[in-house]
């Protein structure tokens, strides 16, 4: 949609907004007020609901039967109880979010603002406070959208995988033991008329945590940092392809995705990254290759890590396509990916990255400063590899695993957890997890899940809402679990005092 038609829509939308309280205020129903104006009801319906803008003969007809002047029925200004709805229509979000995915049109949710003003205008008040409290910008609600539409999909989009394959034949790939970053320079300059500079971003600080920056043109420049792994060189090579082998227009051009402007952006950055991940690792040889290590009775950390480094991949994208291939082919529905940062020599751990499928699992994102359980593996893992960076015995990255049970919870989870430096030198590590919830599916697909050997902890989510009393990992107080307790504790004395009567009549 173009910035003229995006302006035409909302004035639409407060348009008619406008024009339906106004009626309602006065007591008006369609009817009266199509009797009073001339303007059938079906038209006035259209009008109401953002879909059409009368011309100006019928605008002065519309004011002067609701008593008011032209220039107030046209102003794109709503009285204070609406504001919200307003702020919401003029911004991009209705525009960029990607509603059509969800079986939503605009117009859809224009009518629920409609039917309900005041109610919902309170609602999406209050979520546009809570994004302001916790300085959430509108890029925040485009990667919750892709989440969402990664869990929708469980994570598996078998078009992107179809294009993964299109590619690797035509370009005669396919039977390749691996594909190396020479293969993919050579498309990208012969094909696609690149040119590659490794040269160029190293020179200035500002752009040392860039892994990439593309710059466009008819002889496009992608400029590749001079700190990148062979696997990391390979899956920005193949993620470049990805945007020109199907054609994904709308895209960002920096690796750090800052800028973000579309909720398009978001998504292609994500079909051109599964679309590397996809030729790197390719589908039913990793498959395979899966099945073989999930038959193994005992864990080996060297199992997996022998499996990544055959797809010359990073944990990141190893675990991904896990994530890709388990719900689709081994029936692990309720699995859970959680990427965290940590600095060297800190207690501060950043949940970066989270993927829920089949429900949100007991480890998960949380808003407020609570501390995350310290017996998680994501986390305990960094203490282990910050020991092996000083003893200089850090060479490759580290593969652990746990089983997790959950304090006053059923719930248990397989954990496979790897983490690494973020480069040669550097002080910021970074672990990737993937959970699979322990049942009797995982049990019997995966057999090295009963391996008696694997470490077991109980955990919690945060040490705040921690009930394990003797916990010495503990970094943080259980004050909201004691200010639940307090909370229950009036409820009950209030039920004993009052019978369990309810005082609100």
């Amino acid at each position: 949609m173009t910035d003229s038609s995006k302006k035409q829509e909302t004035i639409r939308l407060i348009f008619g907004l406008k024009l339906k309280q106004t009626r309602a205020e006065k007591g008006m129903t369609q009817a009266a007020l199509s009797k009073q104006t001339g303007i059938s009801v079906s038209y006035l319906n259209e009008i109401e609901k953002g879909k059409k803008y009368p011309k100006p003969d019928k605008i002065f007809a519309l004011a002067d039967a609701l008593d008011l002047d032209y220039d107030t029925m046209v102003s794109l200004k709503l009285d204070k109880k609406l504001a919200p709805i307003a702020e919401l229509i003029n911004s991009n979000i209705l525009h960029e979010l990607p509603l059509d995915m969800f079986g939503i049109s605009i117009n859809n949710l224009f009518e629920l603002l409609s039917n309900a003003p005041a109610q919902l205008s309170a609602f999406i008040s209050t979520i546009i406070e809570i994004g302001r409290n916790y300085d959430m910008g509108v890029e925040h609600f485009y990667f919750s959208a892709l989440r969402t539409y990664q869990e929708m999909h469980e994570n598996y989009f078998p078009e992107l995988e179809e294009q993964a394959s299109e590619f690797l034949k035509a370009f005669n790939l396919e039977n390749r033991p691996m594909i190396y970053c020479e293969d993919l320079e050579q498309v990208l300059k012969e094909k696609y008329k690149y040119q590659i500079d490794e040269a160029l971003l190293p020179q200035k600080k500002v752009f040392k945590d860039i892994r990439s920056l593309v710059i466009p043109g008819s002889v496009p420049r992608l400029l590749l940092n001079d700190h990148l792994l062979e696997s990391q060189r390979a899956f920005i090579l193949g993620r470049e392809i990805g945007y020109q082998f199907m054609k994904l227009e709308e895209r960002t051009y920096s690796s750090m995705l800052h800028d973000i402007k579309s909720f398009d952006q978001v998504l292609n950055h994500f079909k051109a990254s599964y679309f590397s991940s996809a030729i790197l690792i390719r589908l039913h040889e990793f498959v395979r290759d899966l099945k073989e290590t999930f038959m193994e009775s005992f864990w080996d950390e060297n199992m997996l890590l022998k499996l990544m480094l055959k797809y010359n991949s990073t944990p990141e994208m190893f675990l991904q396509r896990l994530t890709n291939v388990a719900p689709k082919f081994f029936g692990m529905h309720e699995l859970f990916f959680l990427r965290f940062s940590h600095k060297d020599n800190t207690d501060l751990y950043h949940l970066t990255k989270e993927m829920h499928l089949s429900g949100l699992h007991n480890p998960h994102a949380i808003a407020s400063n609570e501390h995350y359980c310290r017996r998680w593996i994501s986390l305990s893992i960094f203490k282990e590899l910050e020991s092996l960076k000083k003893t200089k015995a850090y060479d490759r990255p580290l593969v652990r695993t746990q089983i997790s049970d959950y304090v006053d919870s059923d719930n248990q989870y397989l954990i496979i957890s790897m983490a690494r430096a973020k480069g040669e030198g550097s002080e910021v590590n970074s672990s990737i997890s993937v959970g699979f919830k322990l049942n009797e599916n995982l049990k019997r697909k995966v057999k090295f899940s009963r391996d008696k050997d694997i470490p077991r902890k109980i955990v919690s989510e945060t040490c705040e809402r921690c009930p394990i009393a003797d916990c010495k990992e503990r970094v943080a107080e259980p004050i909201v679990l004691r200010e639940k307790a307090s909370a229950e504790a009036l409820k009950d004395a209030i039920d004993e005092l009052t019978g369990g009567q309810d005082l609100i009549n």
